[in-house]
């Protein structure tokens, strides 16, 4: 059979459907080797039933599937259509002689003309044809199995659902999957095989699978495959609400750019079959409708107000429209089945129509506030007056809806209320007057807060831009210069995220333009003290410290009463503290700052807050008390489900902490999704960082590096960041972080001269030690670069590692990446007791903290050392706890390191036999000497005295009966030892 061919218009590549796909290759695997059965896939028109289908059948081996369609003709179809069309493939496939096994080829052609006459006369018992049929498909089937197709059911005659039905109870033996296909969205309450169905669904052969709409990531994906390139972030949300997730909606969508409000015409007709059929109340009942679910949804309060029917008849044109499956019911009210049907109807009324509607929908709205929710009804107004183009009211009900969108912390609502009063702001000449005398500039800050709030940092600063341009440098008064630092501090917030070095400029400009007794002044210093105190020389606007204006801004805000203000000053001060080690004075602030977040009600500070104190408690070696705080604080009552409030910072953290206690695949699993959820910039650095890390340590280095191997990390390899620009990052811990997850990539690589050479462009960047938790992290892989390059005294990157030695230690983490760390950099020059000496010392640091595989690598480091200097009881100790730590944990690699050691060590028995008359250890002495290594190379690598190694070439010699080394070395080889 030829692979069914893509609908025109589909993607390439089948997205979002690799559960289903695998669930119907599971069953068709069942029904090949166990019983025969069914599986009924439905789901909405367009959501992708046929084109999971076809992808189905290009994975099934060539001609073992039949596919047939039922045909939309009238109230039914034509008798058997599916199957007609199912067995003619078949005659085309395989010709005439299946049809002839059962000998009764002439009642096959009730249903095939081309196998002939249809007998005369005779019985006119269905059921034999119904046998012949069974019998075909178990003949057809035999060994490979047979899968029959039968698209759109929905559509099905009666004849046809009867055939189906016997089959399915029939089929008993191995070897036919039946895969049934309908619209759910056209089973109205009389459809007949709805009542079907639950029936068949009780049979154990028959299983039933419903498809869901794609997500929004899937949505982004299903479009860069139609298309080539990703929409915008906004695009992509106006794409994912519009469609619904319904792929062929998305499809449409797609193709069509001159249209990009409205529903593409060639998709139109599909969506309005159903309306013309409708009588003309409840058609007029469906226009008010769609005139009316602004928000989805339509009170049945509002249609009673708005419809010249009576109660009695609204109920029946109702009835109709649920029947007809255009609306379904929604609480007390009805919503469309798609929102591009809503779309539809809408577009499909007259000009005239459309505005008298909308403007009656507004006067009940604003009449009847009870015919909406009240956190609908700003929104809703300010709708219906401009699409009636009362302008005006448009703009005051869209401010309107602006400031409850505020109160409920809904800032993409907020910041879309915002943008359609900009919008309109030229075509209502006195819309400031309207608005209370709020100029342009000061909604367009609004906007801009928004934005930041929402996380959209680049319009956020276009917004800035364009609010600055209108607002004198210099402005005459107080209430300017106060609107023009907000600006700029705006701007430098938005800026700071998108990690722009202009970022301080504008932010030092803003403290300078501020009137220190103007409101707002706490709050723009306690924001400068944070952004200053993640900045490369700890040093902020006008060469502050972020200590001095973290202090500065709680006394500002305690002398005002802005406890929001105080709440952010006494986070950057704590996080300051806990940073400088000093945790005793930190925590405290720390603490203040989320009780008094969470007693004003701001979530987004609490959250900073919880993550602040969770991230310095890691660093402090506290990991599960970090880890609690942060469960405890996603557990709690409100914060469930809200992704918004905690989003890539928390998971940041979390990730780490997976990564740090051993979790590699918890890791990964949190960093991908957060990635997944559109972070911004510099969260996303942060969270690329675990997830490639953790893949190393997995041994995954192509998803570590680009994200495309069996780890599915998709776009979250470290290489999306390049590696030289990391250096730049404004942030000296994004670019510490990002560059440690470079080096370690470069490291697992076996790229050690590389790693050597960018751990000095590193290590050389200004203001490296003013984070020492991430700096001692990346002094540990550079010295271990040093040490793998064999770069000996004076080499810049050993010389630098070397005085970084000297940074602040604040805690048992950074104490025990020191001792590490002086480790590494005394392998390979200093004496071998000394090496021993100082991996006993980082074991002994690494044990006081809870990072398993730091530990596991710090052992298994340490256990080579007592190997070199012949103290095999201290190796084996240390040796012992390294493998299972690696299993426990998914580390491969450090897996087979220490299968290795203990292999040369002769800790562990051989995987099999030596050959030849050989103890294991003359097998391995063996091996080494066929790779050309001398006694002192071999006694290095076993761990032995070059004497013994000597002693045991001797007797392999001996045993093999090799007149000379190069002998014993083909003698090996003959053996398979190498």
């Amino acid at each position: 059979m030829a692979p069914m061919p893509l609908l025109p218009g589909t993607a390439p590549v089948l997205v979002g459907r690799a559960a289903p796909l695998a669930a119907l290759t599971e069953h068709a695997d069942l029904c090949r080797t166990e019983r025969s059965g069914a599986l009924l896939l439905g789901g909405d028109a367009g959501i992708g039933k046929s084109r999971l289908v076809a992808e189905f059948a290009r994975t099934r081996r060539p001609g073992t599937v039949l596919v047939g369609g039922c045909l939309e003709l009238g109230v039914d179809g034509l008798a058997y259509a599916p199957f007609t069309a199912a067995l003619r493939q078949l005659l085309r496939e395989r010709g005439p002689e299946p049809f002839a096994a059962g000998g009764r080829a002439g009642e096959l052609a009730r249903l095939l003309p081309e196998l002939g006459p249809v007998p005369e006369g005779g019985h006119r018992d269905r059921g034999l044809l119904f046998g012949l049929v069974l019998h075909l498909l178990r003949t057809v089937a035999g060994e490979e199995g047979l899968t029959l197709v039968l698209e759109d059911l929905h559509w099905a005659d009666s004849a046809s659902r009867d055939l189906l039905v016997y089959l399915i109870r029939n089929l008993d033996p191995p070897g036919v999957q039946i895969v049934a296909t309908y619209r759910s969205d056209d089973l109205h309450r009389t459809h007949p095989l709805r009542r079907l169905l639950p029936e068949l669904e009780r049979l154990p052969s028959v299983t039933r699978l419903e498809l869901e709409p794609l997500t929004r990531a899937e949505v982004d994906e299903h479009v860069r495959a139609l298309t080539g390139r990703s929409p915008a972030p906004a695009e992509l949300d106006d794409l994912y609400r519009r469609s619904d997730g319904i792929p062929l909606y998305v499809e449409a969508l797609a193709a069509s750019p001159l249209r990009p409000s409205g529903v593409p015409d060639a998709f139109r007709d599909l969506l309005l079959a159903p309306v013309d059929r409708l009588d003309d109340a409840a058609l007029s009942v469906l226009r008010l409708s769609a005139v009316g679910a602004v928000s989805g949804t339509v009170s049945h309060e509002a249609l009673r107000h708005a419809s010249d029917l009576g109660d009695r008849d609204l109920e029946i044109a109702l009835h109709t429209l649920i029947d007809a499956r255009l609306l379904h019911v929604d609480g007390d009210g009805y919503r469309f089945r798609h929102a591009l049907l809503r779309e539809a109807v809408h577009e499909s009324l007259l000009p005239g129509t459309r505005t008298r509607l909308h403007l009656l929908l507004a006067r009940i709205v604003g009449d009847h506030p009870g015919t909406v929710p009240p956190e609908r009804r700003a929104a809703e107004l300010a709708h219906h007056f401009q699409a009636a183009h009362d302008l005006p009211r448009a703009v005051t009900a869209a401010w309107a809806a602006a400031e409850r969108a505020g109160e409920t912390l809904a800032h993409g609502e907020r910041l879309a209320m915002l943008r359609r009063v900009l919008e309109l702001w030229d075509r209502v000449p006195d819309a400031a007057a309207l608005l209370g005398g709020r100029e342009r500039p000061a909604v367009l800050a609004e906007a801009a807060l928004s934005a930041l709030e929402g996380g959209h940092p680049r319009m956020a600063w276009e917004l800035c831009d364009e609010a600055l341009a209108a607002v004198p440098e210099e402005p005459a008064d107080d209430a300017g210069l106060e609107l023009r630092a907000l600006l700029l501090r705006r701007r430098g917030q938005a800026r700071s995220q998108c990690v722009d070095p202009g970022a301080e400029d504008d932010l030092a400009e803003a403290l300078r333009l501020h009137p220190p007794h103007m409101p707002g002044y706490a709050r723009m210093l306690s924001i400068l003290a944070r952004e200053t105190m993640v900045r490369a020389d700890g040093r902020g606007p006008l060469d502050r410290s972020a200590e001095e204006l973290a202090t500065e801004a709680i006394t500002a805000a305690e002398r005002v009463g802005d406890d929001s203000a105080l709440a952010a000053a006494l986070v950057t001060l704590g996080s300051v503290l806990m940073a400088q080690g000093e945790e005793g004075r930190g925590r405290p602030y720390l603490k203040r700052s989320i009780e008094l977040s969470r007693r004003i009600g701001d979530p987004m500070m609490e959250a900073r807050g919880v993550n602040n104190l969770s991230h310095y408690l890691r660093e402090q070696g506290h990991h599960t008390r970090a880890l609690e705080l942060l469960e405890d604080f996603l557990a709690a009552p409100g914060h469930r489900g809200s992704g918004w409030v905690h989003g890539g910072f928390t998971s940041q953290n979390l990730a780490e902490l997976h990564y740090e206690m051993g979790d590699l695949a918890g890791a990964r699993a949190i960093a991908v999704r957060a990635l997944g959820h559109s972070p911004s910039p510099t969260h996303r650095v942060f969270l690329l960082v675990p997830a490639s890390r953790a893949a190393i340590a997995q041994g995954d280095l192509e998803a570590a590096r680009s994200g495309t191997a069996r780890g599915e990390l998709g776009k979250t390899g470290i290489a999306s960041l390049d590696r030289a620009s990391v250096l730049s990052l404004e942030r000296v811990d994004q670019a510490q972080q990002a560059a440690s997850a470079w080096l370690d990539l470069l490291l697992a690589e076996g790229d050690a001269e590389t790693a050597r050479a960018y751990a000095v462009q590193v290590l050389e960047r200004p203001g490296f030690a003013g984070s020492a938790g991430y700096g001692w992290v990346i002094t540990e892989l550079a010295a271990e670069a040093v040490r793998r390059s064999g770069a000996g005294p004076g080499d810049p990157a050993r010389t630098r590692v070397e005085e970084l030695l000297e940074m602040p230690v604040h805690g048992p983490v950074q104490e025990a990446f020191r001792a590490s760390t002086a480790a590494r950099l005394a392998e390979g020059t200093a004496d071998p007791r000394e090496v021993l000496e100082r991996w006993a010392a980082a074991v002994a640091a690494w044990e006081a903290t809870p990072l398993v595989l730091n530990l596991a690598a710090a052992r298994l480091r340490a256990a080579r050392a007592a190997l070199a200097v012949r103290d095999p009881e201290r190796a084996r100790a240390w040796w012992e706890p390294v493998s299972p730590a690696a299993a426990a944990s998914g580390a491969e690699p450090l897996a087979r390191e220490a299968a290795d050691l203990g292999r040369r060590a002769g800790f562990t028995a051989p995987d099999r036999a030596a050959p030849a008359g050989l103890t294991p250890r003359e097998a391995e002495v063996l091996r080494l000497l066929a790779a050309g290594g001398t006694n002192a190379q071999i006694a290095a690598e076993l761990f032995i005295s070059p004497k013994t190694a000597s002693v045991h070439v001797s007797n392999i010699l001996a045993k093999l009966g090799a007149p000379n080394r190069a002998a014993a070395g083909a003698r090996a080889r003959d053996l398979g030892l190498v």
